[in-house]
């Protein structure tokens, strides 16, 4: 459970009334999801304290990411059925579920899985020409994530003509302009971290485009689905890279959803093959996918794992000690494991999670900080891995410069994407 995924797990572990002041702050974008979420941890019920309780927590914390995914591969498969055969439609959902960046979000306690399988029946929906269902399911989509709404730029290409299209998309953006208005009062706190696009993100965005192109040149595939895929695929995260250079807003995941586009195409572009050597490239393509699959299934795959991060943890402390987490969002590490949480003082703790309605809490004054580890004996210190930035926040400072000043550094090990430090007041005290 990496740290995005022990977010979900404590905010849709809270009661409802504050779950509404939380999202009234911060993370209004995921507010339907963490309400989906909430439903799921009650019908899983168990404590998520401890190994076994913890393993059924992230059963529960994914499956509906996991059930999403299956969703949207057999819209895959409908869409690409009805636009360009059946073993077409059957080859595009069987691409879209093997697909590595598909397979990393079906297994992610996340929206993106969802908001994909909405955007995907949606756009099925838009050929069927049912525009109250099509109205209704990309709204959803839209309030799981409000990026879905630039899945409609697609959609206008094939159904901008239809007064029904027109009327169901006017429908959900007025409809999702609530929620786009919280959203943008928070922008700063949620999308502070983001930076402009990487040459990395530009690279794999020229991936995508040239593998469209390639799969769709020479007039083999058959109009319709190229008019479907082709702005399905590029202009969702190509708008929203462009945006990004004025306001960085760009994560992949985002528009995850524009991979089903790529799948289209290469599903169709599949069956058209008569010859078999084709199908060699093919065999040769999956095994990096297969290896990249395996991958994806370690622990290795993610930034940071909470649960090794809350294991080491409990080894490590002893009754007693208090805990420090620097930065203060690290906190995440621990609340999805309140046994271990509970039994250490958080030194620099003001105002809980749930009290401060925030997603990891406030911290005290710099000052308070400081008396506060003058008298604590040994601490505990989560940090984040060697040559990381760190934060120029005068509490931030002080917890480090309190720490140097009269603390005996006793360990410091590594634990998948963080740092945990044992300090001592004094020496003896470190065993």
């Amino acid at each position: 459970m990496w740290r995005d995924e022990a977010v979900t797990w404590e905010v849709a572990h809270r009661p409802l009334g504050g779950l509404a002041e939380l999202l009234g702050h911060v993370d209004a974008v995921h507010g339907l999801y963490y309400l989906l979420m909430h439903a799921v941890f009650r019908a899983a019920g168990g404590d998520p304290d401890g190994a076994a309780g913890a393993a059924a927590a992230l059963w529960a914390l994914r499956l509906p990411s996991v059930a999403a995914t299956a969703l949207a591969a057999a819209g895959a498969a409908a869409v690409g059925r009805r636009l360009a055969g059946e073993r077409a439609g059957l080859l595009g959902g069987l691409v879209y579920a093997v697909l590595p960046p598909v397979q990393m979000y079906a297994q992610e306690g996340r929206s993106y899985a969802l908001v994909a399988a909405a955007v995907v029946w949606a756009t099925y929906l838009m050929l069927c020409e049912r525009w109250t269902a099509y109205g209704a399911v990309l709204l959803l989509g839209c309030w799981l994530h409000e990026f879905a709404a630039l899945a409609l730029l697609a959609h206008a290409v094939t159904a901008r003509r239809s007064p029904g299209w027109r009327r169901a998309a006017a429908a959900v953006l007025a409809l999702t302009l609530p929620l786009a208005a919280v959203s943008a009062r928070q922008a700063e706190q949620q999308l502070g971290w983001l930076g402009r696009p990487k040459w990395q993100d530009w690279a794999a965005y020229a991936v995508l485009a040239a593998a469209v192109w390639l799969l769709t040149r020479g007039g083999a595939l058959p109009r319709d689905l190229v008019r479907v895929a082709v702005p399905l695929a590029l202009l969702p995260p190509g708008l929203l890279m462009a945006v990004s250079l004025v306001h960085p807003w760009y994560v992949d995941r985002y528009v995850l959803y524009a991979l089903a586009g790529l799948a289209l195409a290469a599903g169709a572009r599949l069956a058209a093959l008569r010859t078999w050597r084709p199908w060699l490239g093919v065999a040769l393509l999956l095994l990096p996918i297969g290896w990249w699959s395996v991958w994806l299934r370690t622990p290795e795959s993610r930034k940071d794992d909470a649960l090794a991060v809350a294991a080491a943890v409990r080894e490590r402390a002893r009754p007693g000690d208090a805990v420090l987490f620097m930065p203060a969002r690290r906190r995440a590490w621990l609340l999805p494991s309140p046994g271990v949480y509970r039994s250490l003082q958080d030194l620099a703790l003001d105002r809980s999670p749930a009290a401060s309605a925030s997603l990891w809490g406030t911290e005290l004054p710099a000052a308070e900080i400081r008396e506060r580890l003058a008298a604590a004996p040994r601490v505990v210190a989560l940090l984040d891995p060697a040559g990381q930035p760190l934060d120029p926040y005068p509490e931030e400072a002080a917890k480090r410069e309190a720490l140097a000043a009269r603390f005996t550094l006793c360990s410091v090990d590594e634990v998948r994407g963080a740092r945990i430090a044992v300090y001592a007041a004094r020496p003896g005290t470190c065993r």
